[in-house]
């Protein structure tokens, strides 16, 4: 940045005050906060996060300077939550991305289940031998619960990619069948109770890997992953 574009030390110091105003005007709305998704209290925490970006790019620009804190991006938070206080039930929403990694382990494993009497869904001399690797992820899905593949992948010739898992709130049950034409069509953000994310970007950023969820108070947390 140019000497012409810098931010003057008044401007830098009325950033400095701005922060200081956000960060009691957050304390006074978690003071008198009136229930779990109290508006006050997230827009003073937007507000709050907004001034404290502000001061941070002024006094770097003008003093080549940093601050401590970690100002969490839009995409990095949970909306405010909107759905029953009291849920009277629970939809889980998982997604798990997997690489084959090696196709042959994979072809092996289906063949050793098909050979074994599991199966049904891979018939045929050809498909036994484990030349097909759509059918022996069929087999394999079919014959095995999605948590002991994610335990045992690499047995299944599978990597590991990124994993979500959302827990929304829900004020009944859907009628049977309702949504099964598309699963994930009306997943709302603003109804998720907690919300835990594994990926290796997190490893790359700071060696721990982290997560976004809303707790009882409607705060953010860290979820454990690997």
């Amino acid at each position: 940045m140019s000497d012409a574009a810098q931010p003057t030390a008044v401007e830098v110091r009325a950033a400095a005050e701005a922060v200081k105003a956000a960060l009691d005007r957050h304390l006074e709305a978690v003071e008198r906060r009136t229930g779990d998704d109290d508006t006050a209290v997230y827009e003073a925490f937007n507000a709050l996060a907004s001034a404290a970006e502000t001061y941070d790019e002024l006094l770097y620009d003008r003093y080549d300077e940093v601050t401590p804190f970690e100002i969490p991006g839009a995409d990095d938070s949970l909306p405010p939550y909107t759905g029953p206080d009291e849920p009277h039930a629970l939809s889980l929403l998982i997604r798990r991305d997997y690489a084959v990694a090696e196709p042959r382990r994979l072809l092996a494993q289906a063949r050793r289940v098909v050979e074994h009497g599991g199966g049904d869904e891979l018939t045929g001399a050809a498909a036994k031998a484990g030349v097909s690797p759509l059918a022996a992820l069929g087999v394999l899905f079919g014959e095995y619960e999605p948590d002991e593949i994610a335990s045992r992948h690499k047995e299944f010739g599978l990597e590991e990619g990124d994993s979500t898992l959302w827990v929304t709130a829900a004020e009944e049950l859907p009628e049977p069948g309702e949504w099964l034409h598309a699963p994930f069509e009306h997943a709302d953000p603003e109804r998720i109770v907690c919300r835990f994310d594994v990926s290796a970007v997190f490893d790359e950023e700071d060696g721990t890997d982290t997560g976004t969820g809303r707790a009882d108070e409607g705060t953010r947390g860290a979820a454990d992953g690997s």
